[in-house]
């Protein structure tokens, strides 16, 4: 056997245990950020690029962010953003086509100013597009490979593996859009009561590791039925949606909104006391008050609702009593005012 030939069969060997450890790391977990690590990692122990990172597309802004990247630049590049078409990289996400440079300087592609924020010196660029069907989901760049013997067979392994890596983020994507759908409500986009379940025992075992309260607060809307049966039920659909953003409008960014069901929703509070939850619940029943709703289809509906309130641990300390205590305040309004908030221990609000 010839060096030659012994060089081959040895890179050969390399690829197998590549693909190998790559397909293992596809099959054995959903954990998008392990797997691309693991590619990136096995892809720099084959080609020894000076730096490499993923940049993946923010199709929102049409911009480039890197997601990961190594090497001396990789602190600097954290906060760095590439317009798509911007340098080598972005034209290979606007164009869908990969991009072997070996010498920087003599492409008018190449984006200098990344070089002058990272003081990095850039010779060559290899990039390689992410394709997921029809669009780019981002981009794999190798910086500074020696380009002795890089010719079509490393390109091709170069692209088997980005072809696997565009496969983990398409499946880790789908994967999440079916988690958003089954703890979401179709109706309104909030939460449904299945994950109000699960959230709650969360927030249980939080507040009573850390000696936090949290307050429930559940709505019940008044005279709901009317509306569907007077404008049926599409405008009755839309009324529940726009009261959801309503409602959701009105919280900070740690609280939850959930759909229970029918024309009632419940909002999760973390770490707030009955005082602070109540002004919340004011808010609420005020904006109600003040809001009219289907005005695009000028009805200009207005809606008041009954509002129960608890807070745990002093109402209730597990998340089934928790719900119950909300819930029966919200029927003490509902048998009494409506269009209030009844308060665990305290009674209907005056």
């Amino acid at each position: 056997m010839t060096k030659a030939t012994g060089a081959s069969r040895n890179r050969q060997i390399q690829e197998l245990n590549i693909f190998h450890d790559v397909a293992k790391a596809l099959t054995s977990s959903l954990d998008l950020d392990s797997i691309l690590q693991t590619i990136m990692e096995k892809m720099a122990e084959y080609y020894r690029p000076d730096t490499w990172s993923l940049l993946m597309v923010d199709e929102e802004r049409d911009e480039l962010y890197f997601a990961i990247a190594v090497g001396t630049a990789a602190e600097a590049l954290k906060n760095v953003r590439l317009k798509v078409g911007e340098g080598i990289a972005g034209w290979v996400a606007k164009n869908g086509e990969r991009l072997v440079v070996s010498d920087v300087m003599n492409d008018p592609r190449f984006a200098k100013r990344i070089d002058e924020m990272t003081k990095w010196e850039t010779h060559s660029i290899i990039c390689v597009p992410l394709r997921s069907k029809h669009r780019v989901l981002g981009v794999i760049q190798l910086v500074n490979v020696s380009m002795d013997g890089f010719g079509e067979q490393e390109i091709f392994f170069l692209q088997a593996l980005c072809d696997y890596a565009a496969i983990a983020i398409e499946n880790a994507r789908s994967v999440e859009r079916i988690q958003e759908l089954t703890i979401t409500d179709d109706c309104t986009g909030l939460y449904n009561a299945r994950h109000l379940y699960k959230t709650l025992e969360t927030e249980v075992y939080r507040s009573a590791r850390f000696g936090y309260e949290f307050s429930v607060l559940f709505i019940d809307l008044d005279h709901f039925k009317q509306v569907n049966d007077t404008h049926g039920h599409l405008i009755g659909s839309k009324l529940l949606a726009e009261i959801g953003y309503l409602i959701k409008a009105q919280l900070r960014l740690i609280d939850y909104a959930f759909r229970y069901g029918g024309d009632e929703f419940v909002v999760l509070l973390p770490q707030t006391g009955k005082d602070s939850a109540l002004n919340v619940a004011r808010r609420l029943r005020d904006s109600l008050r003040t809001s009219t709703f289907c005005t695009e289809e000028s009805l200009n509906l207005n809606v008041r609702a009954s509002i129960g309130l608890a807070t745990y641990p002093h109402d209730a300390k597990t998340p089934h009593d928790i719900i119950r205590q909300a819930d029966e305040m919200m029927y003490l309004v509902k048998n009494t005012t409506r269009d209030n908030i009844g308060i665990a221990q305290r009674g209907v609000m005056r």
